[in-house]
């Protein structure tokens, strides 16, 4: 069976993800999506808790049809990146051959613990970004159009919106 690592803060999961993991679903059998800075939330950069992150996950994976079967879930505290902790993150997820990534830091550190790094296709990284979309969400801006339908639900549920506004406001 092959399991690949797709590795993200997902603050919060945006169609560009959504596209990234539909794309690595047609290349492996199983996917381990890991939150990362998983004991940070109610910030700007951060503004949605772990277990929030999973829930839009998976419930956007699920209104896609996807066989979350095929979908691991876990997290990882804020820590910095280098080699020994990508030892350390593999060993907290089931065994994977590869790590998903663009991002070049995390693709080397990964890639020196062992791992094969694919890069994902761009999926128009101009709006599929989580700093864009948070910009738009204090902005009262058109960020609903950028996240799948049930992340915009939930975001309402939780207060999301109000709870960003706080937390910049703070800062």
């Amino acid at each position: 069976m092959s399991r690949a690592l797709i590795f993200g803060r997902f603050q919060p999961f945006h169609l560009g993800h959504l596209n990234v993991v539909k794309w690595a679903l047609e290349k492996f059998d199983e996917l381990v999506l890991l939150v990362g800075m998983a004991n940070e939330s109610h910030t700007v950069l951060n503004p949605f808790t772990a277990g929030e992150r999973i829930w839009m996950m998976r419930d956007a994976l699920k209104d896609e049809g996807v066989d979350l079967s095929r979908i691991v879930t876990a997290t990882v505290p804020t820590m910095s990146v280098y080699v020994g902790h990508a030892f350390y993150i593999i060993n907290l997820v089931p065994r994977v051959d590869s790590i998903i990534t663009r991002n070049p830091v995390i693709a080397q550190v990964f890639h020196d613990a062992g791992l094969e790094v694919i890069a994902p296709p761009e999926f128009d990284r101009s709006l599929y970004r989580g700093s864009y979309i948070r910009k738009l969400i204090l902005e009262d801006g058109n960020w609903r159009e950028l996240v799948p339908k049930t992340v915009a639900t939930i975001i309402d549920e939780i207060n999301g919106v109000e709870r960003l506004k706080r937390a910049a406001s703070r800062d």
